[in-house]
């Protein structure tokens, strides 16, 4: 998990770099006025959006904690606890990865979730609806689904994916407003602030909006893979199951939940809203599991 965190900030060094060196060219050929600030302000907004990311990250589990009513399982709970408790456990041990915390919380909607900035920081919760509701091999795909997120990393990708798009928002929407003209001064000392500095929050939104189509097709990509390491797991057929299972269920929209959390639920927009969407429809899901053919832990 750190070296998949180093991996990106260097990643995320080069492409400051480049454009670094893409805008000392145009302003070197004459493209770009040598006196516009935009080297600090991509520096500036490449280190706000990262640390941004990163300090959310960190506090993911127990903002989630404190925003979803979620309480921790112990030994001594009831048997569903004991046995979401033992059966976390044990996948958590199939897959290689360290005991995360377990947690429950009161919502009669069908979903589970995972979060955490590591392995070793992990949450995996689940809602009272789906352990009550939910049949018992079917609830273990479900976990072993989250776990496989956790196991894949993608906390980490999509928090620090989100953060350089956050930077990109803000170096662009910036860099537009610094770009076109200005108007002199009334009393000729200088430049006069621009009006166009207004065009900054909706290019903030535009951009944001725009942005969020590559998280979502990420977001879609890693569903396909936790869904491959649920069957891995435990079984192919159980995953199936499992989805066909949410696709009967309607679920009541829970107003706590966050789009940054690794979460089960399938909210299936219409038309082309679909592109905005967190999840595959479950149709592709089940269809790409199948097509993986049968699939054993």
């Amino acid at each position: 998990m750190a070296l998949r965190t180093l991996l990106f900030l260097i990643t995320n060094l080069a492409v400051v770099l480049t454009i670094s060196l893409i805008l000392n060219l145009l302003t070197a050929i004459g493209l770009l006025p040598p006196d516009l600030p935009l080297l600090p302000l991509l520096i500036g907004s490449f280190v706000w959006g990262l640390l941004g990311a990163w300090i959310s990250l960190q506090f993911s589990a127990e903002s989630a904690k404190r925003m979803m009513g979620i309480e921790l399982v112990n030994q001594g709970g009831g048997s569903a606890e004991r046995w979401l408790q033992g059966t976390v456990a044990t996948l958590a041990q199939k897959a290689g990865l360290p005991m995360p915390e377990v947690g429950i919380y009161g919502s009669p909607e069908w979903n589970a979730f995972a979060t955490g900035p590591s392995p070793q920081r992990a949450l995996v919760a689940v809602s009272t609806g789906i352990l009550q509701g939910m049949p018992p091999d079917e609830l273990e795909a479900v976990l072993a689904h989250e776990l496989s997120h956790v196991g894949n990393g993608d906390m980490v990708t999509m928090t620090l994916l989100q953060g350089v798009i956050n930077a990109f928002v803000m170096f662009l929407s910036r860099a537009v407003a610094f770009l076109l003209p200005r108007g002199e001064r009334e009393d000729g000392r200088g430049m006069a602030p621009p009006p166009t500095m207004l065009l900054i929050w909706p290019l903030e939104v535009l951009l944001g909006v725009l942005g969020s189509l590559i998280t979502a097709w990420f977001s879609r990509h890693r569903e396909f893979r936790a869904d491959a390491g649920a069957a891995r797991l435990t079984s192919s057929s159980a995953m199936v199951g499992a989805l066909q299972s949410l696709n009967q269920v309607v679920n009541l929209q829970d107003p706590r939940d966050e789009p940054t959390l690794a979460t089960f639920k399938i909210s299936e927009p219409p038309g082309f809203l679909r592109l905005f969407a967190s999840h595959p429809p479950i149709e592709a899901r089940i269809r790409a599991l199948r097509n993986a053919g049968p699939a054993r832990g």
